[in-house]
């Protein structure tokens, strides 16, 4: 097993075009085609995690958090950040990181939370813009099912919860073919009509290429023509948060107490109780705070994220609750997550979940 092939599978679940700009996800030492001889899956990487690796024999961490995250100008062992480092390159360890690309799939970070706090009926609470694609290709009337299945395989056509979506218009393609070519129809200097079928779909930018290359292979045509437009469309699959409902309503200090229960949390902080029942719920795993104004907007009932700032709490005006649950409370299920998804791929991969605790925050 390469370690590409592991990487090739979270990033089919969350690929890396998906992480914010100031992000760090992917591959951070190791070479994607060593053997992988068996993973850790951690939240953080720390010198006691890699240490757990060494131990194990296993030579591949993955993370949520990267462990660099800022640029390192040298790396001298100054700091755990540097130590981890050297460890890693010495015991020849692959560090790997999803960090908000996993944040920001609708299968990701916060689906697994709001699962575990039995939130249903979720769906992306701020969903991005400028990822969807417009992609119309032009193809003979007899190929267009096989190049149109061909899209839809190579993840095409997906609108929601809908996929296979597409809009197809018969018309007639002209060309003339010119000295140097071999005309799949027609004759070179003569110009031809052909029946045409321009099929148009929907892809998320980072699949443009595979896409296209699937194209390639099943269309006929020596060139192709096509078309690919940027498209403004919020993508509902895609974006920070998650907005769902509980299962019935229940008072607030009923739901607070849930979700010190579940999440282990040793405090849980809260703005003022509205004194309304609660059921519609908004969340972020992690630091969320730049979601508050989206939680508010949707109607939600509480918002749910681990870390706050003081100023952010006046922002409730009694319309919301907003409740800081703590970042590695709220982002510790991402372990099993990533663990899920390589398991169902490779069940026989040698995959363990750390048993180190890596929260550095403690409460009396």
């Amino acid at each position: 097993m390469l370690i590409k092939d592991i990487i090739k599978v979270i990033e089919f679940t969350a690929p890396l075009q998906l992480q914010e700009s100031y992000d760090n996800s992917g591959l951070l030492t190791g070479h994607p085609l060593n053997e992988a001889n068996g993973a850790l899956i951690t939240l953080d990487v720390t010198e006691a995690v890699i240490d757990e690796a060494i131990g194990k024999g296993l030579n591949l961490i993955i993370a949520h958090h990267p462990v660099i995250f800022k640029a390192l100008k040298r790396i001298n062992g100054n700091n755990e950040v540097e130590r981890c480092v050297i460890k890693a390159i010495r015991h020849d360890i692959a560090l790997y990181a999803a960090h908000t690309n996993l944040d920001n799939v609708s299968q990701g970070v916060n689906a697994m939370l709001c699962s575990k706090l039995g939130i249903g009926k979720t769906k992306i609470l701020s969903p991005v813009q400028g990822v969807l694609r417009k992609l119309v290709v032009f193809v003979p009337e007899n190929y267009a099912n096989q190049v149109r299945q061909a899209m839809f395989d190579a993840g095409a056509g997906q609108i929601g919860n809908y996929d296979s979506c597409s809009f197809n218009l018969s018309g007639d393609g002209t060309f003339r073919a010119g000295e140097g070519t071999l005309p799949f129809v027609g004759e070179k200097g003569v110009l031809h009509t052909e029946k045409e079928t321009r099929i148009e779909t929907i892809i998320p930018s980072y699949l443009e290429s595979k896409v296209m290359n699937a194209v390639f292979s099943a269309h006929p045509y020596e060139e192709v023509a096509w078309d690919s437009y940027a498209l403004t469309n919020q993508a509902p699959v895609f974006g920070a948060g998650m907005i769902g409902l509980l299962e019935k309503e229940m008072h607030e200090t009923e739901f607070l107490n849930k979700v010190k229960d579940i999440l282990g949390s040793a405090c849980i902080k809260y703005s003022p109780l509205t004194g309304k029942k609660v059921r519609k719920i908004a969340v972020c795993g992690g630091s969320g705070n730049f979601l508050i104004a989206d939680a508010m907007r949707t109607g939600a009932d509480v918002f749910l994220t681990g870390e706050l700032k003081y100023h952010d709490y006046f922002l409730a005006e009694g319309k919301i609750l907003l409740v800081e649950a703590g970042h590695f409370e709220t982002e510790q299920f991402t372990k099993e997550l990533l663990y899920q998804v390589v398991k169902e791929k490779f069940p026989t991969f040698a995959l363990q979940i750390s048993s180190i605790n890596t929260n550095p925050v403690n409460c009396l």
